[in-house]
């Protein structure tokens, strides 16, 4: 626990104004000490609310604090007088009429009461409130001040123990980020072990037809537990298929000219196999269908017809959990495009009338929740001019707020742009352009003055929670700070065994944070298929939330913080309805041959139907017993729905 260097003033709030805390802008300064609160009758209901226990106040009590140099504070109600009290605090920074939230607590203290920790910038005010959600009553407060929490970091170089890479992933499916390097012959991967370092497995290939001279995707096409590679070049693509143990390659490639840039992994029709996709330079892009069965289908048109296609990435930008395509374009036809995913298969083009058709010359584009608000922002990071294109999502809207954003005065210039934390604060951050620009999550970013390379594939290469950038042939090691982590690793069943195109969301004291698994970001890199997550000072996660590419959902309930968590698809289901509530269960869950059914009602005689994903029904039986045969279902996400005594049971499984 860190040491708080504490000054205790003791003031009786009552002896001054008794209506001077009562708005934000009649809020009452204050500094270290220990204060008390007569009554919470001020009539400024604070918004918005940033403790995680949701509306309900009427009155509240207004302070603020500026500090004059950067520390942590503590704001608690922790105390032994307020035994038997109930709190709510709410912590701002910003304008009155315009506050954004810092922190909330309610309950982190001994039984009701609220304890918030956070670090404070010399200068910059704080507003906080304490509202009447649960009680009304008097209390004492203590603002405690400490020394700030060390959020610095830099990166310190190592060489690359096996050559010149693109692609950092784990390619073994340990959990642990490798390094690999490949060649018209080789492909050289560099394990990580558990203990530090690198063990390099040099694997001879037949001669590839196309090499990844111009880009580098991975991910496990057939599902066998090791990653497949996709080589983009200028004359086609080329796929490399690991075998058995991921000690042998064997190459799969195409007779037809594709001036190939941006390749990537991703299960374009979503029927649980990884499909994939590269950008044409000179023609209609170009999808390679997976059958499951190991053969891949060379289709194009339908996701770009015209030339000029550079950068392209998968990324759900409207939130109907399906993914659409975005690519940075530049040449011949350099109007870029959003591929809006209609879900059947066809694509639609919306970038003109979201504003996002822009001829600027880009070959790369960052994707990502910069503030946190639950939907995915972009940069279009240019690749020839100073203009750079920074823009907010407003739920499959989009809204230019580059102006003031850093990026109107970024002079840099690069064609690898991609977004990560790297201090984990729980901002996303922005590499390109020969710089890292660290975010703040309100669309402000800020160079950082760490030494960074210039680009590179991204993931965690010393296991230490912090990411590493890979360029060239060196290792940009990050040294880390004091701010917690944590790195989910995701095992696909119904949908890809990589779990691309998930979305997690991760839900700690700072709000809750997203990702997408995505294979291949900036320009021509391959960075780690595991999320990571920065939590700044936050001490535990309440929920790591998935939801899966096959429709299935899982939710992990205070997982460890500082650690990486492997959910395997369908292990931590949601249950639905009242099944939960007479204590009926199902299991197991996931089912293979049989299901079982318990539950306090008598189920016998009871009409059991089953429906796929689709809606339509496929078993409708009488229960005999407790148990319904499920053995002519095919692998997939079902609903079991029981009527029986008057009530309808429902409840969501797995066919394994």
């Amino acid at each position: 626990m860190k040491q708080l260097f504490t000054l205790f003033i003791a003031v009786t709030l009552c002896a001054l104004n008794a209506n001077a805390q009562n708005s934000c802008s009649s809020a009452l300064a204050v500094t270290a000490g220990t204060y008390h609160v007569d009554t919470i009758d001020g009539n400024e209901i604070p918004v918005p609310i940033c403790a995680n226990t949701g509306v309900g106040a009427v009155h509240s009590e207004w302070y603020k604090y500026t500090p004059t140099a950067d520390h942590t504070v503590t704001i608690t109600t922790d105390l032994p007088q307020n035994a038997g009290g109930d709190t709510r605090l709410n912590v701002y920074h910003g304008n009155c009429g315009s506050l954004e939230c810092v922190v909330g607590a309610d309950d982190q203290g001994s039984v009701t009461l609220a304890v918030a920790t956070f670090q404070v910038s010399g200068g910059l005010t704080y507003r906080f409130n304490f509202d009447d959600r649960w009680s009304a009553a008097g209390f004492d407060f203590t603002i405690l001040v400490g020394p700030p929490v060390v959020t610095t970091f830099n990166f310190v170089q190592q060489p690359v123990p096996n050559g010149s890479s693109d692609c950092v992933v784990d390619m073994n499916g340990d959990g642990l980020d490798d390094i690999v390097v490949t060649s018209s012959t080789l492909i050289s991967i560099a394990h990580q072990q558990s203990g530090g370092g690198f063990t390099v497995a040099n694997i001879t290939t037949a001669p590839v037809v196309h090499t990844a001279s111009w880009s580098i995707a991975a991910g496990d096409i057939d599902n066998n537990g090791y990653r497949d590679l996709l080589y983009g070049s200028g004359s086609g693509a080329s796929f490399m298929v690991a075998g058995p143990g991921g000690t042998s390659f064997t190459e799969m490639s195409f007779p037809q000219y594709i001036f190939c840039q941006r390749t990537n992994f991703v299960d374009i029709n979503n029927d649980g196999h990884l499909d994939g996709f590269s950008c044409h330079d000179v023609g209609a892009n170009v999808g390679f269908i997976n059958d499951g069965l190991g053969n891949l289908t060379f289709t194009q048109g339908g996701f770009g017809t015209t030339c000029g296609n550079y950068g392209s990435i998968w990324v759900d930008y409207d939130n109907d959990h399906d993914m659409d395509l975005f690519i940075a374009k530049c040449g011949c036809d350099p109007l870029d495009l959003l591929m809006r995913n209609n879900g059947d298969g066809t694509f639609t083009n919306v970038a003109p009338m979201l504003g996002l058709s822009d001829d600027h010359q880009s070959w790369s584009s960052a994707w990502g929740d910069f503030d946190n608000d639950g939907d995915m922002d972009m940069l279009i990071g240019s690749s020839g001019s100073t203009y750079h294109k920074l823009m907010r999502n407003d739920g499959g809207t989009f809204t230019n707020v580059t102006a003031g954003s850093g990026f109107d005065t970024f002079t840099g210039t690069s064609i690898q742009w991609t977004t990560h934390d790297f201090n984990n604060d729980g901002f996303l951050d922005i590499l390109g352009g020969g710089a890292l620009m660290l975010g703040h999550g309100n669309f402000t970013f800020t160079q950082s003055t760490a030494t960074s390379p210039y680009s590179g594939p991204v993931g965690d290469l010393n296991n230490d929670g912090f990411l590493d950038i890979v360029s060239g042939s060196t290792i940009y090691m990050n040294t880390g700070n004091t701010n917690k982590h944590l790195t989910v690793n995701l095992v696909g069943t119904v949908s890809n065994r990589d779990g691309i195109g998930a979305r997690i969301t991760v839900t700690s004291a700072m709000g809750s944070q997203i990702r997408e698994i995505r294979s291949g970001d900036a320009f021509s890199t391959m960075s780690s298929l595991m999320a990571h997550f920065g939590l700044g000072t936050d001490t535990e996660i309440q929920e790591v939330f998935v939801h899966w590419p096959s429709g299935i959902e899982d939710a992990v309930s205070f997982p460890a913080i500082n650690s990486t968590l492997t959910i395997v698809e369908g292990q931590h289901p949601l249950g639905v309805s009242s099944v939960q509530k007479d204590k009926s269960n199902i299991y197991p869950n996931p089912a293979h041959e049989v299901l079982y059914l318990t539950s306090e009602k008598d189920l016998t005689n009871s009409i059991a139907t089953v429906f796929d994903v689709t809606g339509q029904r496929v078993i409708s039986t009488t229960l005999r017993n407790d148990r319904l045969d499920v053995s002519s279902l095919t692998n997939g996400v079902y609903m079991l729905e029981v009527q029986g005594k008057g009530e309808l049971l429902k409840e969501k499984f797995i066919k394994n």
